[in-house]
């Protein structure tokens, strides 16, 4: 197993989250492509794992400026992941391949003279767990809801990180339902997400309108502290794993027999 940069052989392969398998992936549309051209002069980092020419593992990291952490002189992890399914290359977790992605990161913004790395984690035992960061010295900093903010010290100087909390909700309009959509681009979950609420708000014509904000736009982000996540009106709703198309069109279907 070898640890490599992305090049162009495994891109799209990186761009689905090495899912390439997946039909779900096929909802995600083109935004982690837009996302991905607009950070790779900005310091983002991919690093892949890499078994018999197959993809196995990936991390991706940026500075702490494009991120959803405040902080100075960071990078920040939004994403590790082994494969761990059947279907496509297989289960390749609890082999080491993550620690080694994670010491592979570490070593490149350490080499780019970064004060630490910054991780988020759940707090519950499944994808990016916070407990599988503190095993790999990391520290908890901050905390919202289930995510836990973590980071690693490099330098005696370098100061701690903290979340950009959320500034605000959707308004309401009169008479109308509005779906508003957050959107970053770096999750293709999310990025079904969007696409899936917007398919859906179509169905129900003049009585729901859909908002779709940009969070890739620094602007936009730190106007909200939001970067992914679906309202209903101003009730957001859980996109962890990403609802089902009908259960977003169930939803909005509720609020708009409301309006009569």
């Amino acid at each position: 197993m070898d640890i490599i940069d992305l090049d162009e052989k495994y891109k799209e392969t990186f761009m689905v989250c090495l899912e390439d398998w997946s039909d779900e992936m096929k909802e995600a549309g083109n935004h982690k492509h837009k996302w991905y051209n607009e950070m790779k002069n900005k310091g983002l980092g991919v690093k892949l794992a890499v078994e018999n020419e197959k993809v196995v593992g990936m991390i991706q990291y940026l500075p702490i400026e494009y991120s959803f952490a405040e902080g100075q002189n960071l990078f920040v992890i939004l994403c590790i992941w082994v494969h761990g399914y059947k279907e496509g290359v297989g289960n390749f977790q609890k082999r080491g391949i993550g620690k080694a992605l994670l010491q592979a990161a570490e070593n490149d913004v350490k080499s780019k003279g970064a004060n630490g790395m910054v991780a988020w984690g759940l707090s519950l035992p499944f994808w990016m767990r916070a407990k599988w960061f503190k095993k790999h010295g990391y520290l908890k900093v901050d905390k919202q809801k289930m995510q836990v903010l973590l980071w690693k010290p490099f330098t005696n100087d370098a100061m701690p990180p903290k979340w950009i909390k959320q500034k605000k909700v959707p308004e309401l309009v009169p008479g109308k339902v509005k779906v508003t959509a957050f959107i970053n681009g770096w999750c293709p979950a999310q990025n079904i997400v969007f696409e899936r609420a917007k398919k859906a708000t179509k169905e129900f014509g003049d009585n729901v309108i859909f908002e779709e904000i940009h969070t890739n736009n620094r602007e936009h982000y730190l106007e909200w502290g939001i970067t992914d996540a679906l309202f209903i009106d101003n009730k957001e709703m859980r996109t962890g794993p990403p609802p089902s198309y009908e259960k977003i069109k169930n939803r909005i279907s509720k609020r708009v027999k409301r309006l009569s």
